[in-house]
């Protein structure tokens, strides 16, 4: 089966990046939604970055997102991109693959594919069939925020990390052995303890062998074959981090189709099997409650009855283990959001965050008034067949590695 790029949802996007000779460091920095409950981080990236060129400008931490400036924050976002491209800060790749390497903390290296996704074929409502979809519920109350941002914008800046089911290893990790034959863009440290990255442009023949690759994972009877689903729609790709991004930018091209720019969004491509992605559970901590009345409720919420999923509840008075039934949920993160969500609506005071880290659970639980949930983890290979079987997991089910290994900005696209 030999399948064009233009079906398989994902292909070469025009891609830009700084300039030779950039302060990279400066320049690259994490996901928006990462260490909303820890504006001291924020703080220091600012205060490193200083006057120096960076994405820092182009984004908006989530941790600002409801803020009073919010307005003004967007305004300045939006006239630092047209800043950028007037002042020639950016150089444009042309329509490109790149092969990136990110040493993680850890010491491992996870490598992925930069690219654009067509966002005809994705779709994140729960029980699509689309090509691309969804791996968590989509907060929908989430997503205008963010839209704001994105229109009137000149330019994205990815931290979509997309996933294949490719076991065999066929479309990235044959490129590591390429590189030699790659333009190199970039190689540097990225602050704030996020690792080390390389990145290579793709020369064409390469690009071709990339999608003839995904062609293969693409066949429907294979697919079907694999996984024992026929009759089912081909799943090609699933969104493991930034789900809520590609919504808004799906969102921004359905008010805007008249814009061919607007139809692709800038991503990376991951192989669910590289040995560096490691799934972490996502954990909740709950701000400005009475943690004991809070795990009465939900104790009378769910009575126990016998065996069941373990979390592990932190407070400033201590912790301890909790059952939750099984038939609240497949898994304990389900369940536990289930309550969440009615509790909230009844106490409008709270608010939750969603943490990577257990760590920094402990440490903001340990404050007054807090509540944390220490949940279980899901083994990434059960993704793929949960989503085919039985749609979209709950919100914030899973994360990609530790916070500081997340995507990083540093690739930018026009999208206007």
């Amino acid at each position: 089966m030999d399948v064009p790029f233009d079906a398989l949802g994902f292909g070469p996007g025009e891609i830009l990046l700084p300039q030779p000779g950039a302060d990279w460091t400066r320049w690259s920095v994490v996901a928006c939604d990462q260490y909303t409950s820890q504006p001291e981080y924020w703080q220091r990236v600012e205060e490193r970055v200083g006057e120096t060129p960076s994405a820092l400008r182009l984004i908006l931490p989530e941790s600002k997102l409801n803020a009073p400036e919010v307005e003004r924050h967007v305004a300045d976002i939006h006239a630092a991109m047209e800043n950028y491209l007037a002042q020639g800060v950016l150089r444009a790749l042309g329509p490109c693959l790149i092969y990136v390497e990110r040493t993680q903390s850890d010491g491992k290296v996870r490598r992925g594919l930069v690219g654009q996704v067509d966002l005809e074929r994705y779709d994140y409502r729960p029980g699509a069939d689309s090509l691309i979809r969804a791996t968590e519920g989509t907060v929908l109350e989430r997503i205008p925020p963010r839209v704001k941002v994105r229109q009137g914008a000149a330019l994205e800046l990815p931290h979509v990390m997309l996933l294949a089911d490719d076991p065999e290893q066929t479309v990235i990790a044959p490129l590591a052995h390429q590189t030699g034959e790659m333009e190199p863009l970039y190689d540097f440290d990225l602050m704030e303890r996020g690792g080390h990255i390389r990145g290579w442009k793709l020369t064409w023949a390469q690009t071709e062998r990339v999608r003839v690759a995904l062609s293969a994972l693409a066949d429907p009877a294979r697919f079907q074959e694999r996984y024992n689903a026929p009759g089912k729609p081909v799943l090609l790709f699933a969104v493991g981090d930034g789900n809520h991004s590609l919504a808004t930018a799906k969102a921004c091209y359905e008010q805007d189709r008249a814009n061919p720019l607007a139809r692709y969004a800038l991503v990376e491509l991951v192989n669910l099997h590289d040995p560096a992605l490691e799934f972490e559970p996502i954990h909740r901590v709950l701000f400005g409650v009475d943690p004991q009345a809070v795990l009465a409720d939900l104790q009378a919420a769910y009575p126990a009855d016998g065996e069941g999923h373990q979390i592990t509840c932190v407070h400033a008075g201590g912790e301890g283990a909790l059952t939750l039934p099984r038939a609240a949920g497949r898994l304990a993160v389900g369940a536990l959001q289930r309550f969440l969500d009615d509790w909230l609506l009844s106490h409008p005071e709270a608010r939750v965050d969603y943490i990577h880290g257990g760590d920094v659970v402990r440490a903001l639980a340990a404050q007054p008034g807090n509540l944390g949930f220490l949940l279980p983890g899901m083994a990434k290979e059960e993704l793929f067949p949960t989503v085919i079987f039985d749609g979209v997991l709950p919100r914030k089910t899973f994360s990609m590695g530790e916070a500081q290994d997340k995507r990083f900005y540093l690739e930018a696209r026009r999208i206007r």
